[in-house]
């Protein structure tokens, strides 16, 4: 049986990572204002630069149902049966449109990832790992649901601007962020964004104790991957974080860049470190 595993854009992989793990995508929708691009072609540069121009956040659009069917029915011409990774169904319409699309067409399965950016991409990669060993569709799906609530996923804003101009944040605790230089910790939970510490100060020294604090936390690690996912961060914070997951012992390290739909929401200079806190791939 072949198999293909599916994400949309949000998974945040570079193109030589989809095809090593044959993974295949589909983009949400990025509005700059009258232009309408798409996620991965429209570039988080030029999304910082509209917002700096012209203070507004773009709109970013989740995957709908006409658009699913024209992409599942084509992957299915190829393939036996397709398992697509969504978005969290709690930020996005897309899993929902993507359930509705698999009902219509059978050998679609479709997996809250309760998660985003490159947190979804650690559930692919493993799937497609899976598939690659030749298990059924229903055994990846259940291995991989067990999986879920132990991907850790977190990230620290290098600013509160875009969670402000998107309405979650008040005036007041930007005006604060803005004073007292905070830099506050997003963590993704049960599918959700919800707050954590709040760190001040330089913007390396704020990684570098995020880091720490992220992998004492959840400190039972899967080493076979992370990811150090940033939205244009400055080399020293990468190096930084990088470190850190060195030294805790991870083999693979990958460093990418968020795309457009997910830079649209955390703004620049963002940047998290994202594994399964499992103990080791199951």
């Amino acid at each position: 049986m072949k198999i293909c595993i599916s994400a949309e854009s949000t998974i945040d992989l570079p193109q030589a990572l989809l095809d090593e793990f044959e993974i295949k995508t589909i983009p949400f929708s990025v509005l700059l204002g009258d232009k309408l691009g798409l996620d991965g072609v429209v570039t988080p540069p030029e999304i910082f630069d509209y917002v700096d121009r012209t203070g507004v956040l773009p709109k970013t659009s989740a995957i709908n149902e006409a658009q699913f069917e024209e992409y599942f029915t084509n992957l299915l011409k190829e393939y036996d049966e397709v398992i697509h990774f969504s978005l969290s169904e709690s930020l996005s319409s897309a899993y929902q449109n993507a359930c509705n699309v698999a009902s219509r067409l059978g050998h679609v399965r479709v997996i809250d990832s309760k998660s985003l950016s490159t947190g979804i991409a650690l559930l692919a990669i493993n799937a497609s790992k899976l598939a690659k060993q030749g298990l059924k569709a229903s055994e990846i799906e259940e291995i991989i649901t067990k999986r879920i609530e132990h991907d850790q996923a977190s990230f620290v804003l290098a600013t509160v601007d875009y969670l402000y101009k998107g309405g979650r944040c008040s005036a007041l605790a930007k005006l604060g962020a803005q004073l007292f230089r905070i830099r506050p910790q997003i963590i993704v939970e049960g599918g959700k964004m919800k707050p954590g510490k709040k760190y001040m100060g330089k913007q390396v020294n704020c990684v570098e104790s995020y880091c720490k604090d992220t992998l004492e936390e959840f400190n039972n690690p899967d080493l076979s991957l992370a990811f150090l996912t940033h939205s244009h961060a400055s080399q020293d914070m990468i190096d930084a974080a990088y470190s850190a997951l060195k030294a805790r012992g991870f083999k693979r390290i990958e460093i990418t860049v968020a795309g457009a739909t997910i830079s649209s929401h955390c703004g620049p200079r963002c940047l998290g470190i994202l594994y399964l806190n499992d103990g080791g791939e199951k």
